[in-house]
């Protein structure tokens, strides 16, 4: 199985809008981030985690042809934005595909795409999808791939993250529940939210990060969703061996 990185940048996206900080200065293009997604395939099946802004352009700089799932941790829009470009993924498989969600982000994907349900004129095509309702600690399958969904919290909100075999995703956390620790045991490599230096009422800061890090205990961690304060290099000088940051375009085997 493999991961590829799409993206690891916070909701603003790296560099900032109008900033002139070193990060967003940076010539570095591990310190380039776009909005945080994945990429898993295995067996010629293809999973994407979440759909952001720059999804199309990934899709053709990293020359995907082919998405056979979608699994949302939520649905905001630097989750979300781009997924309206799945409609090009149907044209070229000729087919139909499934995304998957719990209740509640499912009902908000719908609110915010309804034209894709509604009746309206073809004009550029819409993406055509089959949602699919997914339970926390509820194991299912796309193709072979078994994946487990389990949930954290996101502020006030519920983000899922999931697991396939000894690989787990979490982004976009600032409380892991007790119960879901059982199910992060043995993990290989772990992908784990660490937004910024400062404390986040609804993300891990890069203390705390390292802190779950560690009581998690994979082989492996890499942080995501960073923001422009952690510049990369100076920020990897001050990790523990076994956990770095990814960066757009990193790929890992397991």
């Amino acid at each position: 199985m493999k991961i590829k990185f799409l993206g690891t940048g916070t909701s603003h996206g790296v560099p900032l809008i109008g900033c002139n900080c070193k990060t967003c200065r940076s010539k570095n293009k591990k310190n380039i981030r776009y909005r945080t997604s994945i990429l898993i395939f295995e067996d010629n099946t293809y999973i994407l985690v979440d759909t952001p802004p720059e999804f199309r352009l990934r899709a053709i700089e990293y020359k995907i042809k082919k998405i056979d799932a979608i699994l949302f941790t939520h649905a905001h829009m630097d989750h979300i934005a781009g997924f309206d470009d799945i409609r090009r993924f149907n044209e070229i498989q000729g087919k139909v595909i499934n995304a998957y969600a719990d209740k509640k982000n499912l009902k908000e994907i719908k609110k915010r795409f309804s034209y894709i349900w509604e009746k309206t004129q073809l004009g550029g095509g819409k993406p055509k999808v089959n949602l699919k309702e997914i339970k926390p600690f509820v194991e299912f399958k796309i193709n072979n791939i078994k994946i487990l969904p389990f949930p954290v919290l996101h502020g006030e909100i519920i983000v899922m993250g999931f697991r396939i075999k000894n690989f787990a995703y979490i982004t976009d956390v600032s409380k892991i529940p007790d119960k879901v620790y059982k199910y992060l045991n043995d993990l290989e490599v772990l992908v784990l939210d660490a937004l910024r230096i400062e404390e986040h009422p609804t993300h891990f800061n890069l203390s705390k990060a390292i802190e779950e890090a560690k009581k998690i205990n994979a082989r492996k961690t890499f942080f995501t969703h960073i923001a422009h304060s952690l510049e990369h290099n100076e920020t990897e000088k001050i990790l523990p061996e076994n956990i770095k940051l990814a960066y757009d375009g990193l790929e890992i085997k397991l």
